[in-house]
Protein backbone atom coordinates (compact mmCIF):
# COMPACT_ATOMS: atom_id res chain seq x y z
CA UNK A 1 0.00 0.00 0.00
CA UNK A 2 1.48 3.56 -0.80
CA UNK A 3 2.54 5.96 2.08
CA UNK A 4 -0.74 8.85 1.90
CA UNK A 5 1.01 11.22 3.99
CA UNK A 6 1.88 15.06 2.76
CA UNK A 7 3.30 17.81 4.51
CA UNK A 8 1.94 20.90 3.55
CA UNK A 9 4.78 23.53 3.42
CA UNK A 10 2.42 26.76 3.29
CA UNK A 11 2.43 30.06 5.24
CA UNK A 12 -0.69 31.66 4.35
CA UNK A 13 -3.43 29.99 6.98
CA UNK A 14 -6.46 29.79 4.51
CA UNK A 15 -5.15 28.22 1.55
CA UNK A 16 -3.07 25.64 4.05
CA UNK A 17 -6.13 24.95 5.82
CA UNK A 18 -8.07 24.55 2.43
CA UNK A 19 -5.54 22.31 1.40
CA UNK A 20 -5.94 20.56 4.35
CA UNK A 21 -9.28 19.98 4.33
CA UNK A 22 -9.18 18.79 0.26
CA UNK A 23 -6.61 15.84 1.10
CA UNK A 24 -8.14 14.42 4.36
CA UNK A 25 -11.34 14.58 2.84
CA UNK A 26 -9.34 11.85 -0.51
CA UNK A 27 -8.19 9.93 2.48
CA UNK A 28 -4.29 11.43 2.95
CA UNK A 29 -2.94 12.03 6.36
CA UNK A 30 -1.52 15.84 6.35
CA UNK A 31 0.62 17.65 8.72
CA UNK A 32 1.62 21.49 7.93
CA UNK A 33 4.64 23.78 8.30
CA UNK A 34 4.41 27.41 8.30
CA UNK A 35 7.64 28.10 7.62
CA UNK A 36 10.74 26.76 6.21
CA UNK A 37 12.63 25.88 9.49
CA UNK A 38 9.41 24.22 10.85
CA UNK A 39 9.69 22.39 7.02
CA UNK A 40 13.07 20.56 7.84
CA UNK A 41 12.11 19.84 11.25
CA UNK A 42 8.75 17.80 10.23
CA UNK A 43 10.77 16.31 7.16
CA UNK A 44 13.60 14.82 9.70
CA UNK A 45 10.69 13.90 12.51
CA UNK A 46 8.57 12.64 10.58
CA UNK A 47 9.38 11.89 6.67
CA UNK A 48 6.39 12.08 4.77
CA UNK A 49 5.40 10.86 0.90
CA UNK A 50 4.57 13.77 -0.61
CA UNK A 51 5.96 17.54 0.41
CA UNK A 52 2.95 20.29 -0.92
CA UNK A 53 5.91 23.18 -0.75
CA UNK A 54 5.56 26.59 -1.13
CA UNK A 55 8.40 28.95 -2.66
CA UNK A 56 7.89 31.68 -0.62
CA UNK A 57 8.22 30.87 2.97
CA UNK A 58 9.58 32.48 5.98
CA UNK A 59 12.96 31.95 7.11
CA UNK A 60 13.99 29.71 4.26
CA UNK A 61 13.07 29.48 0.53
CA UNK A 62 10.91 26.63 -1.15
CA UNK A 63 14.03 26.15 -3.45
CA UNK A 64 15.84 25.68 -0.09
CA UNK A 65 14.03 23.38 0.86
CA UNK A 66 13.97 21.51 -2.07
CA UNK A 67 17.95 21.48 -2.53
CA UNK A 68 17.77 20.12 1.38
CA UNK A 69 15.57 17.34 0.82
CA UNK A 70 17.66 15.77 -2.27
CA UNK A 71 20.33 16.27 -0.47
CA UNK A 72 19.60 14.36 2.18
CA UNK A 73 20.31 10.84 2.13
CA UNK A 74 16.84 9.47 3.84
CA UNK A 75 14.89 12.29 1.99
CA UNK A 76 15.67 11.73 -1.44
CA UNK A 77 13.10 9.63 -2.49
CA UNK A 78 10.24 11.85 -0.99
CA UNK A 79 8.08 13.67 -3.50
CA UNK A 80 7.84 17.20 -4.10
CA UNK A 81 5.33 19.33 -5.60
CA UNK A 82 5.90 23.40 -5.77
CA UNK A 83 3.47 26.09 -5.79
CA UNK A 84 3.74 29.73 -6.42
CA UNK A 85 1.80 32.57 -6.98
CA UNK A 86 3.95 34.25 -9.17
CA UNK A 87 2.84 32.18 -12.63
CA UNK A 88 6.66 32.84 -13.50
CA UNK A 89 8.20 30.65 -16.17
CA UNK A 90 11.94 31.11 -14.09
CA UNK A 91 10.47 29.89 -11.46
CA UNK A 92 8.76 26.60 -12.65
CA UNK A 93 12.22 26.17 -14.40
CA UNK A 94 14.34 26.87 -11.29
CA UNK A 95 12.12 24.82 -8.93
CA UNK A 96 12.48 21.42 -11.80
CA UNK A 97 16.03 22.63 -11.83
CA UNK A 98 16.68 22.08 -7.95
CA UNK A 99 14.38 18.22 -7.71
CA UNK A 100 10.98 19.32 -7.70
CA UNK A 101 8.44 16.14 -8.95
CA UNK A 102 6.04 18.71 -10.09
CA UNK A 103 5.58 22.46 -10.39
CA UNK A 104 1.87 24.26 -9.67
CA UNK A 105 1.11 27.19 -10.16
CA UNK A 106 -1.76 29.37 -7.59
CA UNK A 107 -4.39 29.03 -7.83
CA UNK A 108 -5.09 25.96 -9.26
CA UNK A 109 -7.67 23.41 -9.61
CA UNK A 110 -8.23 20.70 -7.14
CA UNK A 111 -9.23 18.23 -9.52
CA UNK A 112 -5.10 18.69 -11.17
CA UNK A 113 -3.83 18.79 -7.82
CA UNK A 114 -5.36 15.38 -6.41
CA UNK A 115 -4.59 13.69 -9.50
CA UNK A 116 -0.94 15.03 -9.45
CA UNK A 117 -0.19 13.36 -5.64
CA UNK A 118 -2.26 10.02 -6.82
CA UNK A 119 0.01 9.87 -9.55
CA UNK A 120 3.20 10.99 -7.44
CA UNK A 121 2.23 9.04 -4.60
CA UNK A 122 1.29 5.54 -6.48
CA UNK A 123 -2.25 5.88 -4.80
CA UNK A 124 -4.99 3.67 -6.49
CA UNK A 125 -8.02 5.90 -7.64
CA UNK A 126 -9.77 2.86 -8.31
CA UNK A 127 -9.73 1.33 -4.76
Amino acid sequence: MADKSVLIVEDEDNFARALEIILTRHGYATHRASDGDAALTALNDNPPALILLDVLLPNRSGFEICQTIRQTPHLQDTRIVMMSARNGQAEQRKGMAMGADAFLNKPFPTSDLLSLIDELTGKDTHA
